[in-house]
């Protein structure tokens, strides 16, 4: 994205990375529950892309030693079961590149279905120590594909309509995609806005409504032919640790010791978090089926394929989960 930024967080003639339009301030500060550090976040006024702005130069701090290792902690084997499960739904790959493969976790569930099995990872390591053919960039990466996963890593890249358009050339003709994001327009964004926990600035840099994954997507020349509306784990969190960060000064604290991902706590913060986080996931409990019955929810997660020449993106049933 081109900008010029202004004394008071926003951008002149700021453009959106997907579809071109102006940008203009949604957030002019959300803090970077890590560091501390304020950013901004702008949203297209045609798709509602929302921009971390400005984005570091240098990410690598932003994320430490410990953010690529055990990223779902006691969650990790209900969601590499779904996440095959949705794989499974488009039929039967031979092959899967999984963009954004952390420490490797969802490879070896795929494997262990018998499939051929990359990944993309910014810190390979991880992966590589389980045994598995990973590198760092997408132009590294020999062979077509089946099946490419994205699980929430697109928000992640410098410029999600570049890093679509490599993918795709990495998709066998009758190949699948799935991308699963944070869901902007869904109703925990709205809720919680500058605390909402799936901002998380500056590591996500990008911020999607449906509208503009769909434009995304469609760009990149594929077209939608599933929607899932939910992630329980993710969803279920989102509503916990956003209630906290309404109700406590320092945000995530019940992330970061869930997960030893983050920076240390007092042990007041911890017991707070800890006390009244049974209270707050009992309530989130009930109000994340409703947002992800009505397409409202924490993620939208799309499955594709590649579109017919001068054929539209067109997306299922928003209830579909």
């Amino acid at each position: 994205m081109k900008q010029e930024r202004n004394v008071d967080g926003g951008n002149a003639n700021a453009r959106c990375d997907v579809c071109g339009g102006y940008l203009g301030v949604r957030f002019p500060e959300v803090r970077d529950p890590q560091t501390g550090e304020p950013f901004a976040i702008l949203t297209c006024g045609n798709c509602g892309l929302g921009h971390t702005t400005p984005q570091p130069d240098d990410l690598g701090p932003y994320y430490g030693s410990r953010y690529h290792k055990g990223r779902h902690g006691f969650t990790e084997r209900m969601c590499r079961a779904r996440r095959i499960g949705f794989v499974k739904s488009l039929g039967a790959p031979r092959s899967i590149l999984d963009f954004g493969c952390g420490d490797g976790g969802f490879l070896e569930a795929a494997a262990a279905e018998g499939w051929q099995v990359k990944g993309v990872e910014m810190k390979p390591e991880h992966a590589r120590e389980r045994g598995f053919d990973v590198r760092e960039q997408v132009d590294d990466v020999e062979g077509t594909f089946d099946v490419i996963t994205l699980w929430h890593s697109l928000e992640h890249v410098r410029s999600p309509r570049d890093t679509l358009k490599q993918l795709v050339s990495r998709l066998s003709p009758d190949g699948h995609m799935i991308v699963a994001v944070p869901n902007l327009a869904g109703v925990q964004a709205r809720a919680f806005a500058e605390r909402w926990f799936h901002l998380d600035v500056p590591r996500h840099l990008f911020h999607f409504t449906p509208q503009a994954l769909e434009q995304a997507l469609s760009a990149a020349g594929l077209k939608i032919i599933r929607r899932w509306n939910l992630e329980a784990e993710m969803d279920l969190f989102g509503w916990t640790q956003s209630m906290l960060n309404r109700a406590i000064a320092r945000p995530n604290v019940l992330f970061d010791v869930l997960t030893g991902r983050g920076t240390p706590h007092s042990g007041r913060e911890m017991a707070a978090s800890l006390a009244l986080g049974t209270i707050v996931t009992a309530i989130g409990s009930f109000l994340w089926p409703s947002s992800s019955g009505i397409g409202r929810g924490a993620v939208i997660i799309f499955a594709t394929r590649r579109s017919e020449p001068g054929q539209m993106a067109s997306v299922t049933d928003p209830s579909m989960n």
